[in-house]
């Protein structure tokens, strides 16, 4: 197949590229590398079957594909609260552009959601019948509701149009490749243990995060786009053993022999309090759980950073 990847130079992106790769596809990565990198494309950018075009998806794109990966927007903080009016029409136009492309080709199409759609949640853990608790005028709102808007969106192309949609609502995801700077706890915790430098945690720490490693996420996302039959989702996918973000800085210190210490900030605006997935839909629809567990996924991380800050 010839895949259509948005956001293919991201750290997702780039390792749903490389995994299809892997399988035989020809993939087609399209990235604006506001928050992607052509760094991300090291291990496979010779391959004969990659191809990359840079390409706001806030603009239409004209392509011959068979199956479409939406997964262009802003992820971090950091990066969305920067440019909130951009991050919202990535959202927005984005899944406009790419549910009329996936209409014209009548082809699959599979949107990378978020649990960023349930807000602070009043709820735990969040099952997808859940309808969430967003503030739609806070600082973090061009991304929550982006995401919320393109979910609806999503399922009005395929009421009104018969579109085939496949969405999944990722948890927190790390591993390698990510952004040493993109205001994700995990990378800024390896980034500042490994570099000695004060561990920066808001509030007390005691907001919980549950963590799933990168391969097993870009692993559910495949089999629920490739899932034959009516499951269209949202499907939560995510690791659902829940740890306090102190909890995180104190294995990552332990795992990096780390000389830091503990520094507390105020808590950010509408900082969730709890992420923790209901993925008994993931069970049950696609045989789905995720079977890396922390330790070892911060250890394959640590090692990818070490390497990277070294070179």
């Amino acid at each position: 197949m010839r895949i259509l990847v948005t956001g293919g130079a991201g750290f997702l992106g780039s390792h749903l590229c490389e995994r299809l790769l892997t399988s035989g596809n020809e993939v087609l990565a399209v990235d604006n590398l506001y928050t992607g990198s052509k760094s991300n494309f090291e291990s496979f950018r010779d391959n004969p079957n990659f191809e990359f075009l840079r390409h706001d998806v806030t603009h239409p794109l004209f392509v011959e594909v068979d199956a479409i990966y939406n997964l262009a927007c802003p992820a971090s903080p950091v990066h969305y609260q920067k440019f909130p009016v951009q991050t919202i029409k990535t959202s927005v136009l984005g899944a406009i552009n790419m549910l009329g492309l996936a209409k014209r080709l009548n082809v699959p199409i599979f949107q990378a959601s978020t649990s960023e759609v349930y807000g602070d949640p009043a709820q735990t853990p969040q099952s997808e019948d859940y309808w969430g608790n967003v503030n739609p005028i806070g600082v973090r709102s061009c991304y929550d509701e982006g995401k919320r808007a393109a979910e609806s969106l999503y399922f009005d192309y395929n009421r009104q149009y018969g579109v085939d949609i496949r969405i999944a609502r990722i948890f927190n995801t790390y591993g390698p490749r990510m952004s040493f700077f993109d205001g994700r706890v995990v990378s800024n915790f390896i980034y500042q243990a490994l570099n000695n430098l004060p561990i920066s945690l808001y509030g007390n720490g005691s907001q919980t995060r549950s963590f799933c490693y990168v391969s097993d996420i870009i692993e559910g996302m495949i089999l629920l786009m490739n899932k034959s039959g009516n499951i269209v989702g949202p499907i939560n996918l995510g690791n659902p053993n829940e740890f306090t973000v102190l909890q995180l800085a104190e294995k990552i210190i332990n795992l990096t022999e780390s000389k830091s210490r503990m520094e507390f900030h105020p808590l950010p605006g509408d900082d969730p309090k709890q992420r923790k997935p209901n993925i008994t839909l993931a069970e049950q629809q696609l045989g789905w759980k995720a079977t890396t567990d922390l330790k070892h996924g911060l250890e394959l991380t640590i090692s990818n950073f070490t390497k990277r800050l070294s070179g």
